[in-house]
């Protein structure tokens, strides 16, 4: 019977998998992210449509939510190109906590006036549809060939505000907050972003130090490690009471700026969890909605939506990036290039909502003496309705405002694993379109001595190289280089495929002359 059971079971959840991955492709068609398809199959699977999976336990879909927000927001941070994240990390940060609180207060105060809500209900309120839905972004964002500053700034802004909204949900859903001043609820929201950064940096520091050392037997056991790194820096940031999901986010942002071992198969790891949690996360909390319910919803929900896409985004937008439209004090104090006005119109609108409003609507279903049920009741239709509305408009306003490029540059990507033996490393990178590596001869690239291009692939033939042989577009090249070498030898090929053939053959300052690129 257990054995039937368990067939069952494994045939349903295979099925379901199966539905939610094709509804992927499906969404996609429509531009919009596949969270509505898993919500929408979440609900039908729920015992209050089709009389099927029976789940109303707020407190373990929290705590699923919280376990699930750490991987995505790990995917996004690890996708994330380092270069393109310090021109944009002081407004991010700004949109992620100034932004925040702006759009809050934008949308709770005139709640509070123009219904009967109390203003403890109204401020959870604009406090869960605050945050940008990192999945959300990242599926969308990066199929609309937008500016790479532009795309980077609504990424970092997604992995950012998760952490101060989490710590305000949390402490406005308990009855210890009655107690608590104003300022000193603020005071411990930024005391435990601080936290969360500062430890996602000293875990960071470590990982950059411990992983290119490890020389571990197989290289799937490196994802495992990533992943160990990523909860690690989670549970001690909480257990720190700081906040875990601004120590994960610092972390990968710090891993992508890594020599990471095995690059390729870790974040094609991450990222194919990433999607199995998303279709299990939104799956679930569709199985934790009541139909029946939302209709009492819908008042509050039009005119909180209305609010906070009139009035709290547009402002929050408005107030964080003008000090960058020129080169003002403050962009000249943290070198942040200008950034334009339509740059500010598209950010205004691409505020996308997901599963993390959802989730933290969870905190208060579960713990909250007051209108807890109205509180998910209403985020759960202004995620639909708003990424109904906002997915497919997306594009059209890309194109309108002149945002979309017209062809997508090949990032080089440089896959490293260890030679614990020869106290070397193995750099594997294919030549993407775009990239000036291609048309650059073996002899012209500025390696430091210690580094050599080993082998080179080409239509599925090897061959050795000699300093003659020129690189195409869609070769693979193999490239032996010590570990003192290593970290020069891949910032001279980035350069030459950023730059040109020329870039990066002054001596470096950070190297001893015998790590010196060649004259």
């Amino acid at each position: 019977m257990d054995a039937a059971l368990g067939a069952w079971i494994s045939l349903a959840v295979g099925l379901v998998v199966l539905l939610a991955v094709g509804g992927v492709r499906l969404a996609a068609r429509f531009g919009l992210p596949g969270l509505l398809f898993y919500l929408v199959l979440g609900v039908l699977l729920s015992d209050d449509a089709l009389g099927g999976i029976a789940f109303d336990d707020a407190a373990l879909a929290t705590a699923l939510g919280y376990a699930g927000l750490v991987i995505i927001l790990a995917e996004g941070g690890l996708t994330t190109r380092p270069v393109t994240v310090r021109p944009v990390l002081v407004p991010a940060i700004l949109l992620a906590s100034v932004g925040v609180a702006v759009s809050i207060f934008a949308v709770a105060l005139p709640l509070h006036w123009l219904t009967d809500l109390d203003l403890r209900t109204c401020i959870l309120i604009g406090a869960v549809l605050a945050p940008t839905d990192a999945a959300a972004v990242f599926t969308v964002a990066r199929g609309l060939r937008l500016p790479a500053r532009l795309q980077t700034l609504l990424e970092a802004e997604s992995g950012f505000n998760d952490a101060p909204v989490v710590v305000l949900v949390v402490l406005l859903s308990t009855s210890t907050a009655d107690a608590w001043p104003g300022w000193l609820i603020a005071v411990v929201v930024v005391a435990e972003l601080a936290g969360g950064v500062v430890i996602g940096l000293l875990i960071g520091m470590a990982a950059r130090w411990l992983l290119p050392r490890l020389a571990l037997p197989a290289a799937g056991l490196y994802p495992v490690a990533v992943i160990a790194l990523f909860l690690l820096a989670y549970g001690v940031a909480v257990v720190a009471h700081t906040s875990g999901f601004a120590a994960v986010y610092v972390l990968a942002l710090m891993l992508a700026a890594a020599p990471l071992p095995h690059r390729r198969s870790v974040v094609g790891f991450v990222e194919g969890l990433a999607w199995t949690v998303q279709i299990g996360l939104f799956i679930m909390l569709g199985l934790l909605a009541v139909p029946q319910r939302l209709g009492e919803a819908v008042t509050v929900a039009a005119l909180a939506g209305l609010l906070l896409l009139v009035l709290a985004r547009p402002l929050s937008v408005v107030l964080c990036l003008v000090p960058f439209l020129r080169a003002g004090r403050l962009a000249r104090a943290t070198r942040t290039p200008r950034i334009p006005r339509r740059w500010m119109a598209f950010t205004s609108w691409a505020g996308l909502r997901g599963a993390v409003p959802i989730v933290f609507a969870t905190i208060p279903l579960g713990g909250y003496a007051g209108d807890g049920e109205l509180i998910f009741d209403v985020t759960l239709l202004l995620v639909v309705a708003l990424t109904l509305l906002q997915s497919p408009t997306m594009p059209m306003l890309a194109r309108r405002l002149g945002l979309v490029r017209s062809g997508s540059l090949g990032e080089l990507t440089v896959e490293a694993a260890p030679l614990d033996t020869l106290q070397a490393a193995l750099l594997d990178l294919d030549i993407p379109a775009g990239s000036n590596l291609a048309g650059t001869y073996i002899g012209e690239l500025p390696l430091p001595r210690g580094a050599v291009v080993s082998l080179v692939v080409r239509e599925g033939r090897t061959m050795v190289p000699d300093r003659n042989t020129r690189i195409r577009i869609g070769d693979r090249l193999l490239v032996v280089a010590t570990e003192l070498a290593r970290p020069a030898t891949e910032r001279a090929l980035q350069a030459v495929s950023r730059g040109g053939r020329l870039a990066n053959w002054t001596r470096p300052t950070t190297l001893g002359d015998e790590d010196a690129p060649p004259r």
